[in-house]
């Protein structure tokens, strides 16, 4: 994937990247922090792929004009939670209730995004610990810790002596995803690299791990620019 922009003021940022699969130039406007992604099939170079861009530019400026850079976790807000749009609402009773459409968070609207918050992380702890020791069930090698952070740089890590790091964020992702990315780093117990030996253990984890290794490739920044200012 490269970087590339059309000109302008301001300059419109573009992704660029080659899909096997596409059968034709596409340009997709991420919801939540505006990202454009250019795809082109193979066979399609960049320069005619940069046109295509050029002549949808006064499209991409009208829709790109009307997004904010920043999601404001709030009451009447759709946050993506497990992969999934989810309203957020002011619900009844002690805690955070979840269903398809909605998230229900108890108490007054000024604290709603610190509770979500909260539930949030208590909800990525416990599915990350799940995933982590199933991959290292089947694995055969123990972890010794699991913590979570809100790391830009990295989605997990694993140390030497056996500790797993993941983003809290990961919950905000499809489940998919986040299993992969536990697979990912039990993999590192038994090859800490990214050689062959080590992809092909991912893969025996996880199985095939390319859909949610490109999602978060297309779509992971925009987790980062959801901010529960209240918390």
């Amino acid at each position: 994937m490269g970087q590339h922009s059309l000109p302008g003021n301001p300059p419109v940022p573009l992704l660029l990247r080659s899909s096997a699969r596409a059968r034709r130039i596409t340009l997709r406007i991420s919801s939540l922090d505006g990202t454009v992604t250019l795809t082109r099939p193979r066979g399609v170079s960049e320069a005619q792929a940069l046109e295509f861009a050029r002549e949808k530019e006064d499209w991409l400026r009208q829709h790109l004009a009307g997004q904010s850079d920043w999601l404001e976790v709030r009451v009447g807000v759709d946050l993506p939670v497990e992969g999934r749009l989810r309203r957020v609402g002011i619900g009844s009773g002690r805690r955070v209730q979840m269903s398809d459409d909605h998230i229900l968070v108890p108490g007054t609207e000024d604290r709603a995004a610190a509770r979500l918050l909260g539930f949030l992380k208590t909800r990525a702890r416990a599915r990350l610990a799940a995933a982590s020791d199933e991959y290292a069930a089947a694995l055969g090698r123990p972890y010794n810790r699991l913590t979570l952070r809100d790391t830009r740089s990295r989605w997990g890590s694993c140390t030497a002596d056996g500790g797993l790091m993941y983003s809290w964020r990961l919950i905000l992702a499809p489940p998919a995803v986040l299993d992969y990315v536990a697979a990912h780093e039990v993999a590192h117990l038994a090859e800490m690299n990214h050689s062959p030996a080590f992809w092909a253990v991912v893969e025996r984890l996880y199985g095939a791990y390319e859909g949610p290794r490109r999602w978060l490739r297309d779509e992971g920044a925009a987790l980062h620019r959801i901010r529960f200012t209240q918390n």
